[in-house]
């Protein structure tokens, strides 16, 4: 059965990014539809895939990474507004019985992702 995980790594820091909340949004037309909120743990990971079951289909959806507050917390002095607040990510799900993985690689001023295995 398919299933949606994620994780996240702090490049400014050289760690995970662990207490980093995290929503997933369904796509559908102009509307967003919260399906999840979560939070990483200490390894940056989620303690269970962000998406499975009945409610993982094909589909457009958003991963919403809270990096400002992350790195608030961290005590790191952004400007306001911060360069990357809220890192949003737009992907699809075409194939519903597969595993999908998508890390997030951040610092405050830049991210990078991949379809992760």
């Amino acid at each position: 059965m398919g299933r949606l995980t994620t994780h996240v790594l702090d490049a400014a820091h050289g760690c995970p990014g662990s207490a980093l909340k995290i929503e997933l949004y369904r796509v559908e037309g102009a509307q967003l539809e919260l399906l999840a909120s979560v939070e990483t743990n200490h390894d940056g990971r989620c303690d269970a895939p962000v998406l499975q079951g009945d409610d993982y289909r094909s589909g457009v959806y958003q991963l919403h990474f809270h990096a400002g507050d992350y790195y608030r917390a961290r005590g790191v002095v952004l400007p306001e507004p911060a360069f990357l607040d809220v890192v949003v990510l737009r992907f699809g799900i075409d194939a519903a019985q597969e595993h999908y993985h998508v890390p997030l690689l951040i610092s405050p001023y830049s991210y990078s992702t991949y379809r992760g295995s």
